[in-house]
């Protein structure tokens, strides 16, 4: 053992404080202040006082104080890491230990005083320092790991700036609530969709009765209970929670709830689904046994809802961001979060090279067009023909609220487009950058660019389809009603349309139909039946071309029609208006 001047030490800090927040440039520390790690190796001598007693240290104590040598975070580290083995044993820590964890100094330097205000929480008391105690000058460092990395994969991969107080009382907690309402919601972090939280959270509500099933008996509840099943409900989430905690208390009482209970929802729906689910599959592991559920339950393919709520969003990140795939494990309950835990911290802290990320990203909004209808514009009035089927596309930029237009390029166009015709999946859609402060330069220079010209069919987002499905009544009898059975469905852009005269002046056209397996018309069959679901009769044929009967019908796009073949149907139908073009 050793014994070092205390009196050196302080001398060092004060004058190194005193300077200020110098940053350290070197190639292993850049980016930390050399305030950070004087603070930091006051504090881990005055942790170290108490843990070996009156300044002595074990003889690897490395006590490098100089902020100028390059492995001055990993000294760091290491005597820290010295003074949690007298702390809490040789090579146990506890589970919110974040160690070095990480190639990023900032990150170590971060993590050593997470680690050092632990240890400082069980040799002085939670909260209690000395009047000689530097302390974080980050309040983020005094948050859990979870919370920190989220805090951190924010910073760093979206430039998020948190405009959370650090000087109010409650700072994690306040963070917390704060990238739970404004971040992991967000559209472009990877979260579900409205409708996707909405089955959410109606599928808790499901496993919430198959569980008071089990537990009580069947149609058995406490009194209070509200057993609200309605998805469209807006007090659908308060009414889970409510029979969640009756549930709980009539159980295991009320003052006998599990520690990891969250018995509470925030402002953000999402959040407050992953509460619920989290609470309830916490109850059921504790009153049925860790990873015993009754038939039918809706969570078992979702075992990270078992875990906390920051954990999962820092996995939704992560997953986004990165990549980053769940550990396979045959691990249950909190021994699974705990590997989840693991995994997922250290691809927060240990980013793969951004070119790999870029690279990822740009694969990921990579798709092809499904005959999508071509625009200069946002609004789809300069159209420029069908992007053909297959073509490759490259989306950048989504519309805003619910509409479906993205812009995006290719070799030789840069235009809009309806993303339903096309194979980019939603999920991925909604993550795009929205237009907003965005003016894209557009072109279409392929060999199908034909235009500008009016649109000559609905794409789902422009006004011309407002237009229409204002004016058409949506149907009212169900398919299954009135088609024959064993056919399929397909879209209104399966079926082909020949003209045989037309009547714009009533607003109909005479033609022959066939309806097609796939929206390129090559596999068709034709129509034998169109039924008016609007009025509950048969569109009578008015006579026979090319062994096809001849229908008259209005010009447009309709909703009320059925159309059949001999396998297929389609539940609505385009003419073209000649007036339009």
């Amino acid at each position: 053992m050793e014994r070092l001047s205390r009196i050196g030490w302080m001398a060092i800090g004060a004058l190194v404080l005193l300077v200020g927040s110098v940053i350290v440039y070197s190639q292993n520390q850049e980016g930390i202040s050399q305030t950070q790690l004087i603070g930091l190796r006051l504090d881990i001598e005055t942790l170290a006082d108490r843990a070996f007693g009156g300044g002595t240290r074990p003889e690897m104590w490395t006590g490098n104080a100089d902020t100028d040598t390059p492995n001055i975070l990993a000294d760091l580290w290491f005597d820290n890491e010295l003074v949690a083995d007298a702390v809490f044993g040789s090579g146990i820590r506890p589970d919110d230990w974040t160690g070095a964890a990480s190639a990023n100094p900032v990150v170590v330097a971060r993590n050593v005083r997470h680690d050092v205000e632990i240890s400082a929480d069980n040799l002085i008391g939670e909260g209690l320092r000395p009047d000689s105690w530097v302390g974080a000058t980050d309040p983020l460092a005094l948050c859990d790991r979870n919370l920190m990395n989220l805090a951190y994969m924010l910073q760093s991969a979206y430039g998020v700036e948190f405009v959370t107080d650090p000087a109010v009382s409650n700072y994690c907690g306040a963070l917390r609530q704060e990238i739970q309402s404004d971040y992991l919601e967000g559209r472009n972090t990877g979260s579900p969709s409205d409708a996707e939280i909405d089955e959410m959270n109606l599928a808790v509500r499901g496993d919430l009765e198959r569980l008071a099933d089990e537990l009580l008996g069947l149609n058995t509840r406490p009194q209070g209970w509200m057993g609200n099943k309605d998805i469209n409900s807006p007090t659908l989430l308060t009414d889970n929670l409510n029979d969640l905690i009756l549930l709980s208390d009539d159980i295991l009482g009320p003052s006998n709830r599990p520690d990891e209970f969250y018995a509470s929802i925030s402002t953000s729906d999402l959040s407050a689904v992953r509460n619920l689910r989290h609470d309830l599959e916490v109850l059921a592991d504790v009153t049925l046994g860790v990873g015993v559920r009754p038939r039918g339950w809706q969570g078992v393919e979702l075992p990270l809802a078992r875990c906390n709520t920051d954990l999962q969003g820092l996995v939704q990140l992560v997953d986004f961001v990165y990549g980053f795939e769940l550990p396979i494990s045959d691990a249950m309950g909190s021994a699974y979060c705990n590997e989840v835990y693991i995994a997922a911290s250290f691809s927060a802290q240990n980013p793969p090279a951004e070119e790999d990320v870029a690279q990822a990203i740009d694969q990921r909004y990579v798709a092809e067009s499904r005959n999508a209808f071509a625009y200069l514009d946002l609004a789809a009035t300069q159209y420029m023909g069908p992007v053909p089927w297959g073509t490759e596309i490259r989306a950048w930029y989504r519309n805003y609220s619910d509409s479906t237009m993205m812009f995006v390029s290719g070799d030789d166009f840069a235009v809009y487009l309806d993303r339903r015709w096309t194979t980019l999946s939603e999920e991925t859609f909604m993550s795009l950058p929205s237009m907003e402060g965005v003016q894209p330069l557009t072109f279409c220079d392929a060999t199908w660019c034909n235009g500008p010209a009016p649109t000559p069919t609905p794409t789902g987002s422009g006004p011309l389809l407002q237009i229409i499905t204002g004016a058409t009544p949506p149907a009212t009898i169900a398919p299954d009603q009135v088609v024959q059975g064993g056919k399929e469905q397909v879209g209104w852009n399966n079926v082909r349309v020949n003209y045989i005269e037309q009547f714009p002046d009533r607003g109909v056209a005479q033609v022959t139909l066939d309806i097609c397996s796939d929206s390129t018309q090559i596999d068709c069959e034709p129509v034998t039946r169109v039924f008016d679901n609007s009025t509950g009769f048969e569109v009578a044929p008015i006579g026979v071309a090319n062994d096809h009967n001849i229908y008259e019908l209005p010009y447009g796009y309709s909703q009320n029609l059925l159309i059949e073949g001999a396998t297929l149907f389609s539940t609505d139908v385009w003419l073209n208006d000649p007036t339009l073009s």
